[in-house]
């Protein structure tokens, strides 16, 4: 990252009790960036403030077996001169001075280096994302393509189902292999192989349709190939991600990468519209066999010179428990991951909700449907902007914007108003992404090179694996008690989730919640727990 102005003449904290201000450092810039997530750490809201122990944690290393005890910081000790505490892990000797770069000063601590498309500077990730709009655009066509076809076939609303089922159940069974793949493998290989297999798929879903003769059967097996498919596309493509960029520009480009794949979901259900309905839905499965060929030929266009390989895993036994070792280990990458996979489960149940919404409620029909699913997507790629513009992978940003949207969820249940309801879904849809594109980044950040791979395939297994299992439960909870019960309980779980989530890393930090009711202090904060019993 790019060093930022100084803050230098900035004051000093202030705190209930005066206390000796710390040496000022004599020469050279600290070697832990503020502003910044540092692999290994936490960062925990209220802790700028106060000087706090490191914690030690013992046992061996679980990312480098053979490794003895390291010392891991879960939150930000303070600087020098009355600045912004700064997270790094902690460090076995004395702070040389040294640095490599510097970090946002803190008046820009939450910008990116560079600004809200940095990482489009980068050739290598500008094809990869010129190609990736492409085909997400495909996608898109095809999902919205695929879900009216099985309805025109079979006229039930449960087929549709259990093609969504089909797509996702691969990930949940196996998805934690496809990390070990895509750790053992070159990413760039696998990719070759994974979007042309999409292509494959897409194409012969036209061919059969275009000819007349497809089945519902034909849709469920296509689905669950690119479901398998998915397995090792989705952490391949994820990590992949580190490579082009360099570790100082993935926070912004998996934003954009969001962006990207929410942008085409405003265009693609479009397009397929259009092409049903002039010439059929083959014609759209079509489509989206021909757009791999741009993700294919961008790859092909790379200049594998300026990649930033990891280290590949050797063939081994045991990587597989491996990888849960390594995530159990770390508090930073766990809970995260768990939070994902309660928001995944119970509150991303959109198609359900918005569906229900716009015939039994507001009783708008198909076009209604639209409307909301475009406000969520709007809604979806401001919130993926705003994250590339940050610089940062703050763990309370993702604590608070998963109880936002779990409280927005629950406040959009129960208005009765059609407008009221349809403007809320752009903030949902922000926060829903914001809470996406944070845990995903963070726990990219928080991961050794050797190891990001499956501990992406458990990310994503988490996070998609709870569709097949949430997907019917709120379906039920709609068909029995109703859309507006159901989407609050979603909301209700995902805000307490995160809540829940938020006190236990405060927790593993030695942190308790400090309420302070005078005028120009912090109402409410994080502090350490020593400082806590002092002013007590």
């Amino acid at each position: 990252m790019s060093p930022g102005p100084g803050a230098d003449s900035a004051p000093a904290p202030q705190s209930d009790h005066d206390t000796p201000a710390p040496p000022a450092r004599t020469s050279g810039r600290s070697r832990y960036l503020p502003g910044r997530l540092i692999p290994g750490t936490a960062r925990i809201p209220g802790t700028a403030r106060f000087r706090t122990r490191r914690r030690t944690r013992t046992g061996p290393r679980a990312d480098v077996p053979g490794t003895g005890p390291r010392p891991v910081s879960l939150v930000k000790t303070p600087g020098p001169t009355g600045r912004p505490a700064t997270d790094g892990p902690a460090s076995d000797g004395p702070d040389t001075g040294g640095s490599a770069s510097a970090g946002p000063a803190d008046g820009g601590a939450d910008r990116g280096p560079g600004g809200m498309f940095s990482s489009l500077r980068i050739r290598n990730y500008r094809l990869f994302a010129s190609g990736a709009v492409v085909s997400n655009t495909g996608t898109w066509m095809a999902r919205i393509t695929q879900d009216w076809l099985v309805l025109s076939l079979t006229g039930s609303s449960a087929a549709v189902g259990i093609t969504t089922a089909m797509q996702f159940l691969p990930m949940l069974l196996f998805g934690l292999y496809g990390g070990v793949i895509a750790d053992r493998f070159p990413k760039r290989t696998l990719l070759f192989f994974t979007q042309g297999a999409m292509s494959f798929g897409g194409l012969f879903l036209a061919a059969l349709t275009l000819s007349g003769n497809v089945q519902v059967w034909h849709v469920y097996m296509t689905a669950f190939f690119t479901g398998l498919v998915t397995v090792v596309d989705n952490p391949t493509r994820q990590t992949f991600v580190s490579e082009m960029v360099g570790p100082d520009q993935v926070r912004n480009a998996v934003s954009l990468n969001s962006a990207n794949f929410q942008s085409a979901r405003l265009l693609g259900p479009a397009i397929a519209g259009v092409l049903t309905a002039a010439v059929g839905p083959g014609w759209a499965f079509l489509a989206n066999g021909l757009s791999f060929l741009a993700p294919l030929t961008c790859l092909l266009l790379m200049r594998t010179a300026e990649l930033h390989p990891g280290p590949r895993t050797p063939r081994g036994k045991g990587q597989l428990r491996e990888g849960l070792r390594y995530v159990s280990h770390r508090p930073e990458l766990i809970w995260p991951i768990v939070l994902i996979g309660f928001i995944g489960m119970f509150g991303f149940n959109f198609p359900i909700w918005l569906s229900a919404y716009a015939d039994d409620i507001f009783h708008g029909g198909s076009g209604m449907y639209g409307l909301f699913n475009t406000l969520m997507a709007v809604g979806s790629v401001v919130g993926a902007l705003l994250a590339a513009r940050r610089g940062t992978s703050r763990l309370r940003v993702l604590v608070g914007a998963a109880v936002a949207f779990g409280a927005l969820q629950i406040v959009a249940a129960v208005t009765p108003s059609l407008w009221v309801f349809a403007l809320l879904l752009v903030p949902i849809g922000m926060l829903g992404l914001t809470v996406n594109v944070t845990a995903n980044s963070s726990v990219q950040l928080g991961t050794d090179p050797a190891m990001r791979g499956r501990v992406i395939s458990l990310f994503m297994m988490v996070f998609v694996g709870g569709t097949p299992i949430g997907g019917p439960l709120f379906g039920w909870l709609t068909d029995a008690y109703g859309v507006q019960l159901s989407m609050a309980v979603g909301g209700l779980v995902s805000a307490v989730s995160a809540l829940a989530v938020g006190l236990v890393l405060a927790r593993a930090a030695d942190l308790r919640l400090k309420v302070d009711l005078r005028r120009g202090q912090p109402h409410v904060r994080f502090v350490p727990k020593r400082d806590l019993v002092t002013v007590a």
